[in-house]
């Protein structure tokens, strides 16, 4: 990847204390491959391995692998999966630098908002999970985006993904919006699960959510589509989720790190090649992780709408960069180094498989 400058984040969360970020990042070389350098045993391995992922179905990789034990498998009896859940990157992140979790899925804002925050010490994104699967459902009479003006629409968390990506896009369009929620369209950020309730009761008029969220609002409370994500990227690709691990951990573990790329490809491929059974696989995660099953209407839309792939598609990183940098979320940083596909690459040439390219 060219290195690109953009800009950190204005307004996420919380704001991190630097001491926290250094016990997070440990002073760990960020021209350090995730696969390679020293520390720790690598032949003996954590006795755990902490992974996030949120309960959606564009990290269907992550519950896939969590629900059929491919990561209990990869990693062995001798070292323990634990799992944390989280609503949006910015947690998700924030559990990263605090030294909460090992590795997560998570979008492309968040973890840009991570190498900018670190200075390029904390993460590095290792393989691509998911492409698609977002869009902007909207109250039936909304027809356009001038029928916006005035109108509450839902984002998952300022600073995420779909945050930006809305911001962004009724930018281009001409509409002012502000973080506090002001300008000609309010931005509502909250949990996605929140967001279902909220547009069912007409608290809100719209939401830029991820599946299966998107199908929900649509199939129970009558939604339409105003923006299908994949229309705005070229070829219709775009990274939504992809895998990062901190520095540290992968500079003390290599091999086990190399043992949760293993069983992220072995769920790709397991969702690739039997869509049936993955769609009941998640919708088991989904019920565990949330209380009940997705109904199989909004299941089958929401899955149709995802390209699960371990391309993380990095040119669209830099289009998300560039994005975030003109609604004023971030500043200028280099992304040079962000991407360490070494390992992915030497599982997949084991496979057989096409090398991926980080740029």
């Amino acid at each position: 990847m060219n290195a690109r400058r953009v800009r950190g984040v204005v307004a996420v969360a919380a704001a991190l204390a630097l001491t926290t970020l250094a016990a997070a990042c440990g002073g760990t070389d960020a021209g350090t491959p995730a696969g390679g350098g020293a520390g720790g045993s690598a032949a003996a391995g954590p006795a755990e391995v902490r992974l996030g992922f949120f309960p959606n179905i564009t990290h269907a990789t992550a519950l896939v692998g969590v629900e059929k034990g491919f990561f209990a498998k990869q990693l062995g009896s001798g070292t323990t999966l634990k799992t944390s859940q989280f609503n949006a990157g910015p947690a998700a992140i924030e559990a990263v630098f605090s030294g909460a979790i090992d590795a997560t899925y998570v979008g492309p804002n968040p973890a840009i908002n991570a190498w900018s925050k670190s200075k390029g010490q904390a993460i590095k994104i290792v393989a691509g999970a998911a492409s698609g699967g977002v869009f902007l459902v909207v109250k039936p009479e909304i027809k356009s985006v001038e029928d916006l003006k005035g109108k509450k629409i839902a984002t998952p968390q300022l600073g995420n993904t779909q945050d930006v990506a809305l911001r962004y896009w009724l930018n281009e369009k001409g509409i002012k919006t502000d973080t506090k929620g002001g300008g000609e369209v309010s931005i509502v950020p909250q949990e996605n699960s929140q967001t279902v309730q909220t547009f069912a009761t007409g608290d809100i008029d719209g939401a830029w959510v991820p599946e299966p969220f998107a199908s929900r609002l649509i199939k129970e409370s009558g939604g339409t589509v105003l923006v299908d994500e994949r229309d705005l990227w070229p070829n219709k690709q775009f990274v939504i989720t992809h895998l990062i691990v901190r520095q540290e951990f992968a500079k003390e573990h290599p091999d086990t790190v190399k043992k949760l790329i293993e069983a992220h490809v072995e769920a790709n491929a397991y969702i690739n090649s039997d869509p049936a059974g993955a769609a009941q696989t998640i919708n088991a995660a989904l019920e565990k992780l949330t209380g009940k099953p997705l109904k199989p209407e909004v299941l089958d839309a929401a899955i149709k709408n995802i390209t699960f792939t371990n391309d993380p598609i990095a040119s669209s990183l830099v289009g998300s960069a560039d994005h975030a940098v003109k609604v004023g979320l971030l500043d200028p940083v280099d992304l040079n180094g962000i991407y360490d596909l070494t390992i992915l690459n030497e599982v997949l040439a084991a496979k057989g498989e096409q090398a991926i390219s980080d740029k």
